[in-house]
């Protein structure tokens, strides 16, 4: 396999990721909602398909940091078989960590497994340091960041309305909720999809068939359309545990995590920076629930998804390596 099997190898894997993103970590977009009874599971879905596909097609920014600030695409030897161990890894991770219901985080997965295939390859010499020393410091500053964004915006919402009537409370921010989670969803978009359009723009570049890192519009519709097909698919495991396993959700702070995680996600796009979505949302509701008492926050969840976070990286850069030496080895790729 060479030449444009290679690329259209490529292009298959970008949007099985997508998919795999799309039912892993859009999962935690509904689960906000579906926790609080604000929408039913096919009015959540559908809305946050609707809205995903509309926030891929917004920027590209961010996927311009992806596809060429880890490494240099324009140098990058073997480049679309390192990204296709990448995609490849970065997949396997995803399956891994929704099989045990952990909302890990398909970002660092991908930037991961990105580091680790070009480790395997080039080499260190072909890591741009700085590019993905800045890209690591927006994954861990994103969470820090939607901590305090879900921690205000709930103690605002308990100083404004902390004796108003609960029942008519709960059924204003049912409908508040509804356009939180569409902005949540949209911002998910802006971000997450790019992620696939980086990797398949690096792929074009290094393989000779685009000469600027600028993502071509037939790659951003399959991007956000794999996207949305994977958000339609479910991922229900996951959305027990963000929904439920963090901390008990109603309408007010399931509309302050969602309002908070959107907030930091849009600031992070803004800036170009990708950023787990993952993170911020399970820190968003992390937040809230502080806000509302900390004995009400299950630390023990928290703890088990630090772990999947922590482990992602490393993770999913050990597999990418397994999987370059598998697409190198003598016969493989012709």
């Amino acid at each position: 396999m060479n030449g444009p099997w290679l690329l259209i190898a490529v292009i298959i894997l970008g949007l099985a990721f997508d998919f795999t993103n799309g039912f892993h970590d859009t999962a935690n977009l509904i689960a906000t909602p579906l926790a609080t009874r604000a929408l039913s599971p096919s009015g959540a879905i559908m809305l946050s398909c609707a809205l995903n596909f509309a926030g891929a097609l917004s920027f590209t920014g961010v996927a311009q940091t992806v596809g060429g600030k880890i490494t240099d695409p324009f140098k990058l030897p073997n480049g679309p078989v390192i990204v296709a161990a990448a995609l490849a890894a970065a997949i396997t991770w995803n399956l891994f960590t929704w099989y045990l219901g952990l909302p890990s985080s398909s970002s660092h997965a991908l930037v991961g497994a990105l580091a680790g295939a070009v480790l395997a390859g080039p080499g260190f010499g072909d890591i741009n340091y700085n590019g993905f020393l800045s890209v690591v410091q927006g994954l861990a500053l994103s969470p820090v960041l939607a901590f305090p964004a879900g921690l205000l915006i709930m103690a605002l919402i308990k100083v404004l309305l902390g004796k108003a009537p609960l029942h008519p409370t709960n059924r204003r921010f049912r409908t508040l909720q509804v356009f939180s989670a569409a902005a949540q969803s949209f911002a998910h978009g802006t971000n997450d999809a790019q992620k696939t359009m980086g990797v398949i723009t690096l792929a074009l570049v290094s393989g000779g068939y685009l000469h600027a890192l600028l993502v071509p519009f037939w790659v951003k519709l399959l991007a956000a359309a794999g996207m949305a097909a994977g958000t339609g698919s479910g991922g229900w495991r996951i959305i027990k545990t963000v929904g439920t396993g963090i901390t008990r959700l109603e309408p007010a702070s399931g509309f302050s995590a969602d309002l908070g995680s959107a907030a930091v996600i849009l600031s992070a796009t803004f800036f170009r920076l990708p950023v787990s979505s993952t993170q911020v949302i399970s820190a968003s509701i992390l937040g809230v629930g502080t806000a509302r008492r900390r004995s009400m926050v299950r630390w023990g969840t928290m703890v088990n998804i630090a772990a999947a976070w922590l482990a992602t990286l490393p993770a999913a850069a050990f597999l990418a390596e397994g999987y370059y030496r598998l697409l190198t080895a003598p016969g493989v790729i012709r």
